[in-house]
């Protein structure tokens, strides 16, 4: 009966490897053996490879990098006494237009949709309310006047230094919003509460840490 059952078997692993042969794709594939399972401590003695030793280590996945986000950030102008959390700006509820004064939110300073996230290079426009405690004494920037950007637990992120103030800016001008460019900060707040009043507008570079200064480029305009 053994002998049988063994022939049996035999016959049907003849017929797997034909069936193999005749598929085309079969010729493609290389068949790895692979060892057979044992128990540890069976006494079995025909070269076996235990079962722990079959495992391999997989190669660890590299964790993704998480998105850039301004969550947690908050951006300061120290002597102005500015200090407001960020957040991200919508075009729709805070762009004034005609029939519409805008709902920009109060007590916080608001990042353009489509400008960067700060310390990612290009432009970060960043604006708010010209009230007490939000960007009114931006109205008193000052060139060479230092903005950080930092963390919630006060480290920072990045510092920047005013080269640039402007204190009437057609608020048909869109060109401030340009992402591209040298890495910088692009601070607007309004100065008045119609539309069409100018805007305020301040413009920040990286301050070069071996330096001290920042790096003075030249806008396209």
């Amino acid at each position: 009966m053994v002998v049988r059952l063994w022939l049996i078997g035999l016959a049907a692993l003849a017929l797997a490897s034909s069936a193999i042969a005749l598929r085309p794709e079969a010729a493609d594939r290389v068949l790895v053996p692979v060892a057979a399972p044992c128990t540890i401590g069976s006494g079995d003695d025909n070269g076996c490879e235990p079962l722990q030793a079959q495992v391999r280590a997989q190669p660890a996945e590299t964790p993704a990098e998480p998105s850039p986000s301004i969550h947690g950030l908050r951006i300061t102008l120290p002597r102005l006494g500015i200090d407001l959390p960020l957040d991200t700006g919508d075009i729709g509820r805070d762009v004034p237009r005609s029939g519409y004064a805008g709902r920009t939110p109060e007590a916080v300073a608001l990042v353009f949709p489509g400008t960067n996230i700060p310390g990612r290079g290009g432009n970060t426009y960043v604006y708010a309310h010209a009230r007490k405690g939000m960007f009114l004494s931006l109205w008193d920037v000052r060139v060479d006047d230092a903005v950080f950007v930092v963390r919630d637990d006060r480290s920072v992120v990045r510092a920047y230094r005013v080269t640039l103030v402007l204190p009437r800016v057609d608020p048909g001008d869109t060109g401030w919003l340009d992402p591209s460019g040298p890495e910088r900060l692009t601070l607007q707040t309004s100065t008045g509460p119609r539309p069409e009043d100018p805007r305020f507008i301040a413009v920040a570079y990286p301050i070069d840490t071996a330096t001290g200064t920042a790096s003075r480029q030249q806008e396209r305009r």
